[in-house]
Order: structure tokens, then C-alpha cells, then sequence
């Protein structure tokens, strides 16, 4: 404990930030993080309250400071940009940035190979597809080792044929559309199109089984394995069930009911793909799941799921997302009767 009237140059040595008491500094040998009293307790607006939601997020915040100080190598996440696409949802990026894994954007139009110092790529809900030049040299990446993130849906013009190119290599066959469940507890919001899949048990999945969690995904393009994967062992980690099926009308559907040239499901919505040789990719099959609206409607869990996920495909088994603890009241009023 460092009173700063006493010690008034003692913290500038670790931040410029104005201190707040109750504030924290972790330190090793020569390297330190600053962890501010505004990284322990969050606010958040509630618009429908006009009031903030407050949450406890230092055991994330400290564990995630512990971590870079003990560690002076973190792993590095390339972000494959000119395609159009999406910025990174500012909770998605906030959490890469709490576990400590870097994050750089570059571009294959400019570049004659996958950047060495890689710990995974990120294709990030592109509107656009990539070129066969582009697909080849991801493809090459992956088998001779590397680790790609996808989260790619359809887009407004139809699939994205080179980008999934790179999933059918291994046996997964992308359906043209946009996936439909009719199944009433395979849907929310009265939005066949927005999807709640039954979720497989694996090292990304089961902290979300174990607690109860739906993940939810939007507007997704459905993927078939095949019998031939090769010597690739594929995972099927979310899937539609039985009444599903693939509207080929995409953006341009009119009804939710099956026509004719309509694709049959089930299908899979997210899958793992675990190369002979130590290549491996996560594909979700859906760009917008991890957008503010539907993280919130999921409770987190989409968020959760994705960092799991990276957690898994980088080997930072240690970094799985340490959730902040809401210090708000909920009451259940229930009537007299």
C-alpha cells in the first residue's frame, strides 16, 4: 500500500494515468501492468432503468496482469483485413486484449506469405470473397501447421466460395442460403433465422453446457461433413436440428416455409478441423453472432464460446475467459396468489 501524498512519484514509474486509490500494480522482475480501480469495478448504462449495472471483474483483471508479467512472449493474432470486413465487436477485442494475445491486421493483397511470428489467423465476417491466390496460400498455412478462426456467414451476394473452398478441403461442404429451423426450440425471437443449435460436448463447448447456456446464430450458413475428411478429424461443435433446411433465396427469402430448391438439413453451424499435421481451424458459421445485440441476448455465452474457442486453437489452455460477477440485485416478485 503506497499513500500518494507520501509517494507522489511512486506510480509514474508504472502509468500516466490518473490513480485511483484502491488502484493495483503487478510486478515481475522488470516487467509490470497498472490495473485501475475503473478495470476492477465496471459500469455499465442500463437504458431501461437509466441506472448502471456494476460487476466485479478483478479476478479477471489481475489474472489477466499476472499473466503478461510472468510471460514476456505473447502469442500474436493476425486479422486478415480487405475483403470488407467488420470492425471487431469492441467486447471480442476487449477480452483478446485482457488475455494477453496481440492483435495486428494484415493483408495477403500485400503480402507473399502468412506472417511467422503467427500464433493464429482471424477471418473476421467478411462481405467479400477472398481470391483463389489468397485461398491457396491460407490452405498451405493451415497444412503445414497453422491455426486459422473463421466467422464467416452468408453474405447479401450469395456464399463465399473461395474462403469456404478452404473448409471443403477437409470433407465440409458449405449449402448455399440462409439456414431456417422450424423447430420451436431451435429458434428465438420468433426468427427462424436466428438460431439456437444443440451444442456438442468438447474443450470449447462444455463450459457453456455445464452451465446451462444457449449460444445463439444468426443468419448462418449450413455445413455438411462428409464421409472423406481425409486424415483431417472434423468436430461438429453446433448443429440444427432434423426440420431445418437452407433457404437458397439467402437475404431475398420471403417465407420461412420450404420451397421447392430448398436445401434439407440438419447441419452444422460451427465445426473443428484437427489437421495430421498440427494444422487446425474453428469455423462459425455466422458473421454476426458475436455483434452486441445477440452477445446480450445470450447472456455472454457467444462471447464465451469465441474465446473459448481461440483459447483452445492458440494453446493458451490457462486463458479461458474468467467472467466479471454482477454486484446488482435481481428480485423475483411474485404475486399473492
Amino acid at each position: 500500500k503506497k499513500n500518494p501524498d507520501i509517494y507522489p512519484t511512486f506510480a509514474e514509474q508504472y502509468t500516466s494515468k490518473q490513480v485511483q486509490n484502491n488502484s493495483l500494480v503487478v510486478v515481475c522482475g522488470e516487467r509490470s501492468r497498472f490495473v485501475g480501480y475503473e478495470d476492477i469495478y465496471l459500469y455499465d448504462t442500463n437504458m431501461s432503468s437509466y441506472s448502471y449495472d456494476v460487476s466485479f471483474d478483478g479476478e479477471g483483471a489481475v489474472t489477466s496482469a499476472i499473466d503478461y508479467v510472468v510471460n514476456e512472449e505473447q502469442p500474436k493474432m493476425y486479422v486478415l483485413e480487405g475483403h470488407g470486413e467488420a470492425e471487431l465487436p469492441s467486447a471480442f477485442r476487449g477480452q483478446i486484449e485482457k488475455d494477453n494475445i496481440e492483435i495486428d491486421m494484415f493483408s495477403l493483397l500485400t503480402a507473399d506469405a502468412i506472417p511467422e511470428d503467427a500464433a493464429v489467423i482471424l477471418i473476421y465476417a467478411p462481405s467479400s470473397d477472398i481470391s483463389t491466390d489468397e485461398k491457396d496460400l491460407l490452405s498451405e498455412y493451415v497444412s503445414s501447421g497453422g491455426k486459422l478462426m473463421v466467422m464467416a456467414g452468408p453474405t447479401e451476394d450469395g456464399t463465399l466460395t473461395n474462403l469456404y473452398g478452404i473448409l471443403a478441403d477437409y470433407g465440409v461442404e458449405a449449402a448455399d442460403g440462409v439456414v431456417v429451423d422450424t423447430d420451436r426450440g431451435h429458434f428465438a425471437f420468433q426468427a427462424p433465422y436466428v438460431l439456437l443449435p444443440d451444442i456438442a460436448g468438447s474443450e470449447i463447448t462444455n463450459p457453456l453446457i455445464e452451465e446451462n447456456y444457449y449460444a445463439i446464430m444468426p443468419i448462418a450458413q449450413g455445413l455438411t461433413v462428409q464421409e472423406d475428411t481425409g486424415e483431417a478429424i472434423v468436430t461438429e461443435l453446433l448443429t440444427t436440428s432434423e426440420a431445418s433446411f437452407s433457404k437458397i433465396a439467402g437475404y431475398a427469402l420471403s417465407s420461412y416455409e420450404k420451397e421447392e430448391g430448398d436445401i434439407d438439413g440438419p447441419f452444422a453451424l460451427a465445426v473443428s478441423v484437427q489437421c495430421a499435421t498440427e494444422g487446425k481451424i474453428i469455423w462459425f458459421a455466422s458473421a454476426q453472432f458475436l455483434d452486441e445485440m445477440y452477445n446480450a441476448y445470450s447472456s455472454g455465452a457467444n462471447l464465451d464460446l469465441a474465446m473459448n474457442a481461440l483459447s483452445s486453437i492458440i494453446g493458451e489452455t490457462e486463458a479461458v475467459a474468467i467472467r466479471s460477477k454482477s454486484l446488482n440485485y435481481n428480485y423475483l416478485t411474485i404475486s399473492e396468489s
